[in-house]
């Protein structure tokens, strides 16, 4: 042991000395990122928020090692040996680091914490300027779109598939319960009038940890919309009132495994903050190598990092809603990861008739469970634009946080039942419950019919 620890120190100086005698201008340059499995993490203290506490005593689960962050130690270790640490996972015991040397496996590997060590990722470290704003830019983004009689506006058809609206008439719109939505960039979401009533209660950008979510990518613009949205006679989301973190963990520079990573440690902090509910829009199968590539066999719920940490987040007490992937007309033609994962609800979807999208993914899963769980509304979806405009999108990115919103709804109102006994709920509401196919799950579900059969059976 003190042979390793030995020669882990003098490769650290020499890693050092390496970068303090190059010379000549400073250029964008090639790193390589490493994701160290360890074998010891450290003895650091669990330091949960109140909500989290609170939802783990009412769920009745215990916090174990997995709740243990990495010790402040092991990542000291890893920058005085001249190494970057990026990313780091608790539930997982796994730190990304990178470096310029992409030789540097074999000395990762040399360090006596490291069990294993995965390539993951390779690329700069300086972000794409694209999406900067003014460092003052105080104007509000309105929609020039002509409001309908109705309240949902153009969003009035995908709620109502879901009989949504009936549920918010109850008086359910989320309101108490916290969600989390995982995804690319949130765009001008601080500027856009749809957002006005936003009840935000905190954003992080895991790729780039100094931007601010509302600047560069605006996929998550669009998919929040969905849920958060209030222009009434516009755009009105499924869960106006409840409360929002924004993760973006999506590096659309290239498509690389570290993006697992930056997903895991979105879910991790969801955990943390005591989120309710997670919704993500992101999937992954193909990567810019292809020695990375995941193949078919793979897709059982337990083989990729981001399917584990999806299925351990429901096993933290949290709803997970996840997109089943738009691959239905690829050459991969099935789900993404983490769409597998067991114990999340994954969404597919349907046209106004009810029928499947072509783009949708398809099931089952490789070892023979039903994905996806549930359809929503994917084609001509109203979504708010991040110009603040009103626009039409498909995707199975757009039918999963319209269900998801209706989730949150459904938790404000039956708050007794646990998040695995609103799953199977979700799943006999759908109108093929009782002969789930491989294209279409359980179905649309009936969200008010499901409300409806769970207050009856709360009084018998």
């Amino acid at each position: 042991m003190k042979k390793r620890k030995q020669a882990w120190k003098t490769i650290g100086l020499s890693l050092l000395l390496a970068a303090c005698l190059g010379s000549g201008p400073v250029f964008a340059r090639d790193y390589y990122g490493f994701r160290i499995y360890l074998n010891d993490k450290g003895r650091e203290e669990i330091s949960l928020s109140p909500e989290a506490m609170d939802r783990r005593e009412r769920l009745r689960i215990p916090l174990d090692d997995s709740d243990r962050p990495i010790a402040p130690e092991r990542l000291d270790e890893l920058r005085e040996a001249g190494f970057r640490p990026l990313v780091a996972s608790r539930w997982f015991s796994t730190v990304v680091v990178a470096t310029e040397d992409s030789a540097a496996v074999e000395r990762l590997r040399a360090w006596p914490f490291a069990d294993s060590v995965r390539w993951v990722w390779k690329g700069t470290i300086e972000p794409e300027r694209k999406g900067e704003r003014p460092e003052r830019d105080d104007s509000r983004l309105t929609p020039s779109d002509e409001p309908t009689k109705d309240f949902y506006g153009y969003g009035q058809k995908q709620i109502e598939m879901l009989k949504g609206d009936r549920l918010h008439r109850e008086g359910f719109r989320g309101e108490g319960i916290r969600v989390a939505v995982i995804d690319d960039g949130f765009r001008n979401v601080d500027r856009i009038a749809a957002f006005d009533s936003l009840r935000l209660r905190g954003t992080r950008d895991f790729v780039f940890p100094e931007r601010s979510v509302f600047e560069g990518d605006d996929h998550g613009t669009r998919v929040l919309s969905c849920l958060a949205a209030y222009l009434p006679g516009v755009m009105v989301g499924t869960a106006p009132k409840a409360d929002y973190w924004l993760f973006k963990s999506e590096d659309n520079r290239g498509e690389f495994p570290i993006e697992e990573d930056y997903w895991v440690a979105a879910a991790e902090m969801a955990d943390s903050v005591g989120v309710d509910l997670i919704t993500t829009s992101l999937g992954y199968s193909d990567f810019d190598r292809e020695e990375m590539n995941y193949p078919t066999d793979r897709l059982d719920g337990r083989s990729t990092l981001i399917s584990r940490a999806a299925a351990m987040a429901a096993r933290k007490g949290i709803l997970v809603f996840c997109s089943a992937g738009n691959e239905g007309m690829s050459a991969w033609g099935h789900l993404c990861f983490p769409a597998d994962a067991d114990s999340i609800l994954t969404i597919g979807a349907v046209t106004e008739k009810k029928r499947k999208s072509d783009f949708s993914s398809t099931g089952p899963t490789a070892d023979g469970r039903v994905k996806p769980d549930l359809v929503a509304l994917g084609t001509g979806c109203a979504v708010i634009d991040p110009t603040g405009r009103l626009r039409f999108a498909n995707g199975t990115s757009f039918a999963t946080p319209i269900l998801a919103g209706l989730g949150a709804c459904l938790l404000q109102a039956l708050p007794a039942l646990t998040p695995e006994e609103l799953r199977t709920l979700f799943r006999q509401a759908g109108h093929r419950a009782k002969r789930p196919t491989a294209e279409l799950g359980y179905g649309l579900p009936n969200v008010y019919k499901l409300y409806k059969k769970a207050k009856h059976h709360a009084k018998n």
